[in-house]
């Protein structure tokens, strides 16, 4: 059985879950709200203050659903009390990160600056200190949304392995490869 679908998800003060006929889970808690269209194979049972997500069968289609609907589930129960947070940072000279509202304004090396729209359930800011690299923090209750943006932001510019010039996660390790060596 899976390890991760057999774990209970354990439900704080303040949020509520509802299932509805359609399987269709809906988690309200004090940062906002979230849904979620279920399998409709999957069970889930909500009793003293714990949710269970349950299987019918050992189907490998079954075993794989089973983790992966506890874990969004997880990841909804978490959303609307904590939120999520993912910062990036701009490596290079001259790369700059602005934003004004949801609008991020960046210039990342290229002829032009290029003009992001982030969507309306996610805050973003922009760090600017004198000596560190520019910042960009995303914010909000959705981890699915955040991570596809900042994958989206990554991808504008990946950093490259000789300097490491791009856009990166902080904290993420980049594999650096030697330059050319010098001719004799």
């Amino acid at each position: 059985m899976s390890r991760v679908g057999k774990k209970p998800i354990a439900i704080p003060a303040g949020v509520t879950i509802t299932v509805d006929a359609a399987n269709v889970v809906k988690v309200k808690g004090p940062k906002g709200e979230l849904t979620e269209s279920i399998d409709r194979d999957i069970l889930i049972e909500i009793k003293d203050g714990q949710l269970t997500v349950g299987r019918p069968t050992d189907q490998i289609r079954h075993r794989a659903l089973h983790g992966l609907f506890r874990a969004l589930i997880s990841n909804m129960v978490v959303g609307v009390t904590d939120g999520f947070k993912k910062e990036m940072e701009l490596v290079g000279v001259g790369f700059k990160a602005a934003n004004t509202g949801n609008t991020l304004d960046l210039a990342l090396g290229y002829s032009h600056n290029i003009i992001f729209e982030i969507p309306s359930e996610l805050k973003v800011a922009t760090v600017t200190e004198k000596g560190q690299n520019p910042k960009i923090l995303l914010e909000g209750i959705d981890k699915q949304l955040i991570g596809q943006v900042a994958a989206k932001l990554r991808s504008l510019r990946k950093p490259e392995p000789y300097k490491g010039k791009g856009v990166k996660y902080a904290g993420e390790v980049l594999r650096r490869k030697a330059g050319k060596a010098a001719g004799k």
